[in-house]
């Protein structure tokens, strides 16, 4: 894998430490285009396909697209299966830092069932019995000699798939120990998360359309879209101005928020072989990009393309992206690019 552009010693920040799901899944390709009934019976038939949770996602893209030398340091918990020993072994050969993913015998590791419809967009569904809700704050709160070492220089994540809880203890380390903190959330934890004060502990927030519609108690259909991002921003910033807010919306592209202005990314025009994971992988290359120096309307350029790319494999994590990669999308597109976004993807001579 080839790492963005940027000598490691002018990062911003040296470390990641995350907490979130760590799991796989099985994909269901649904017979049909229309979307799927509450009492509805539908056939279909599985896929060859790799799922992996939130957590595993981000991080494989920030280790990816940053130097081997940044750590990144994940807290999780996986089961004692069959599941849980492979995903240790691809996230061991990816170079992440898997000493607080804890295996628990006799449990089971997050499995998700992925369901597509024929145009490549989808959804879900997880288990919420598994390793990973077993995350609590004392198991986070095992990390803190992490947070000590590297206080001032790291950037911590909170991502779904573990309790709030236990997200809220990372957030108040990272607080106390002045880190960057970023997070995502479901639709359905985004008024728990504004209730429990994680969004007035984030400085990163990554969030799609529908989870922004569930902020405000919309439907995500209604009003216009641009309502909905309006409207959630400014409730965001209501709670917490320093926060700076990126909203994606599949085919529509991402608007991004940097506490002056609100930038529009268009989505690019690529073959969609599957959408799960493109929210992840958007997420991932906005804390790369902030890493690397950049602004938040750069890092939103790097983030739509790294999301772009990523829907291309069949995979939630593409097997083959990397700042080459990247570069050959952004040059085939015509897109234009600020200069440090170039920079960044500039091939080494």
């Amino acid at each position: 894998m080839t790492p963005l552009n940027i000598n490691p010693e002018n990062y911003r920040y040296h470390a990641l430490i995350g907490t979130g799901g760590i799991g796989s899944g099985i994909f269901f390709a649904l017979d049909g285009d229309h979307t799927l009934g509450r009492e509805e019976s539908r056939s279909g038939r599985f896929l060859d396909q790799r799922d992996y949770c939130k957590l595993h996602i981000i991080a494989h893209y920030v280790k990816v697209l940053l130097d081997p030398s940044f750590e990144t340091i994940l807290v999780s918990k996986v089961g004692g299966d069959g599941w849980g020993r492979r995903l240790l072994d691809e996230m061991a050969s990816t170079g992440l830092d898997r000493r607080y993913v804890e295996v628990c015998p006799g449990q089971q590791t997050m499995l998700s069932v992925c369901f597509l419809y024929p145009d490549g967009t989808g959804g879900n569904l997880t288990a919420s019995d598994s390793a990973c809700n077993r995350v609590d704050v004392e198991y986070i709160s095992r990390v803190e000699p992490e947070f000590i070492r590297l206080a001032g220089r790291g950037v911590v994540l909170a991502a779904p798939e573990v309790p709030l809880e236990a997200r809220l203890r990372l957030l108040q380390l990272g607080t106390a120990h002045q880190f960057l903190r970023a997070a995502s959330f479901t639709s359905a934890e985004m008024l728990p998360a504004v209730d429990m004060g994680l969004l007035a502990r984030t400085d990163l927030l990554g969030i799609n359309l529908d989870e922004a519609a569930a902020l405000l108690g919309w439907p995500a259909e209604e009003p216009s879209l641009l309502a909905i991002i309006e409207s959630a921003i400014q409730r965001l910033n209501a709670i917490n101005p320093l926060m700076k807010i990126a909203i994606t919306a599949g085919k529509n592209g991402s608007w991004a928020w940097d506490g002056d202005q609100l930038t529009h990314a268009p989505a690019y025009p690529v073959q969609v072989a599957s959408s799960a994971g493109a929210g992840d992988a958007f997420l991932a290359a906005l804390i790369a990009g902030t890493v690397a120096g950049l602004t938040w309307p750069q890092a939103q350029e790097l983030a739509a393309l790294t999301a772009a790319l990523s829907v291309t494999s069949p995979h939630t994590i593409h097997p083959g992206l990397e700042r080459n990669s990247l570069n050959a999308l952004a040059s085939q597109s015509g897109t234009s690019l600020s200069d440090a976004v170039k920079a960044l993807l500039k091939p080494n001579l």
